[in-house]
């Protein structure tokens, strides 16, 4: 995995004196990013092309175009990003008259450029929180109006959509008596990364782990992020076995990410509760299978965290050997097959293999045709596998 360089949240600082603009930038540049117009013209310009400002901090009385037309500008814009943008209006403490017509033309905040530096940083994070919050709200509801199964924030399936795709999953289980397995995944103290580092890092570290996921699971398998650290997986055709096999690759590969902020060091670790069960047992339902995982991750969590967690208890490296991959639903290769995506079944074949091999055990024993077992069985132990793939020992991602 290589370095990714995430910027911090973005504040555009406008206001003609370049004496104000330098104090107010060193008071925040510790946790935001900083982009300096001296003029209402420019700031609209820079609004315009840098879509990742989250925060206008504006003086009023400007050259050009001062503060109030800039703020009539952005709360006319067509954009919503724009339009829906924070505005602190710098003004003067006695000032109550260009308060009162910076607020009717939709300012948000006032601030004194003597403002202290705990009390500015506490608004700016306020307002990029509230910035945030909009903007997904907005994202979510276009989702959802046109039907789309992702969520546009963490790029996973939404929850509705696991219900949904679940509850399939688990009749075509029932029908067929075949297995579905569900995980979920939390992240250890969570609570303690969000308290030292702040929303925007724990959202980073959040949108990592949903990328690790996104590459590892198969292209059958859902993930949906269910609250701030933690996910579920639900994992048709794999019975408890491989869930767990797959469980322990994927914590031994978030165990080897290390992340950097600023110059310190995070790394994470992740617990998982794991449950499964057969089609023939009508009595499970969907929100059951996933509690059951929930309850078994909060006992990983309560043991200290960084575990697997099964319901015969924690699953330890070594324990799984013989289960090195996770079977692949063949119904799935062969709807890959037929829709032409035949490079990607061909990545996959050892696991294919693997599903198949006691298949082909039984027709070689029952009607000695000669098929080649143990050429298969080489391709199956040395074979590659994509999911296989994961951050080496110590790969550093920048936050």
């Amino acid at each position: 995995m290589s370095d990714e360089d995430i910027p911090l949240p973005r504040v555009l600082i406008v206001d003609d004196s370049r004496m104000v603009r330098a104090s107010i930038s060193k008071n925040i540049r510790d946790r935001f990013d900083v982009r300096e117009e001296a003029d209402g013209e420019d700031g609209w310009q820079a609004l315009l092309v840098d879509p990742s400002i989250q925060v206008v901090i504006s003086d009023l009385g400007m050259p050009n175009l001062d503060g109030y037309g800039l703020l009539e500008r952005i709360r006319s814009s067509k954009l919503s990003r724009i339009h829906e943008l924070p505005v602190i209006i710098i003004s003067g403490e006695e000032d109550d008259n260009a308060r009162v017509k910076a607020r009717e033309l939709g300012a948000t905040d006032f601030i004194t450029k003597g403002i202290g530096n705990v009390e500015l940083l506490s608004r700016l994070e306020s307002l990029t929180r509230l910035a945030r919050a909009t903007r997904e709200l907005e994202e979510s509801r276009e989702a959802l109006a046109s039907g789309s199964p992702i969520d546009p924030h963490s790029g996973l399936a939404t929850q509705a959509y696991l219900e949904w795709h679940g509850n399939q999953e688990l009749a075509l289980a029932r029908r067929r008596n075949g297995d579905l397995a569900a995980m979920v995944i939390l992240i250890d103290h969570f609570d303690t990364l969000l308290a030292e580092y702040g929303v925007h890092v724990t959202e980073l570290i959040n949108r990592k782990l949903s990328k690790i996921l996104s590459s590892k699971v198969r292209k059958e398998d859902t993930v949906a992020q269910m609250a701030p650290g933690q996910f579920a997986v639900l994992c048709p055709s794999t019975d408890l076995d491989g869930c767990s096999a797959f469980a322990l690759r994927l914590q031994r590969a978030i165990d080897k990410l290390v992340m950097t902020y600023r110059g310190r060091r995070i790394r994470m670790q992740v617990t998982v509760g794991i449950a499964a069960g057969r089609g023939a047992n009508e009595a499970l339902t969907l929100s059951q299978l996933i509690g059951l995982a929930v309850q078994r991750v909060r006992a990983g969590v309560d043991a200290g965290g960084n575990r697997v967690i099964s319901e015969s208890g924690e699953i330890k490296p070594g324990e799984l050997s013989r289960f090195a991959r996770l079977p692949v639903s063949i119904d799935h290769v062969l709807m890959q097959m037929r829709s032409g995506a035949t490079a990607e079944v061909q990545l996959r074949l050892p696991d294919v293999l693997l599903t198949l091999m006691p298949l082909l055990e039984l027709i070689e024993t029952e009607f000695r045709c000669g098929v080649p077992l143990e050429a298969l069985r080489h391709v199956q132990r040395h074979g590659g596998s994509p999911r296989e793939e994961g951050p080496v020992e110590g790969t550093t991602t920048k936050l």
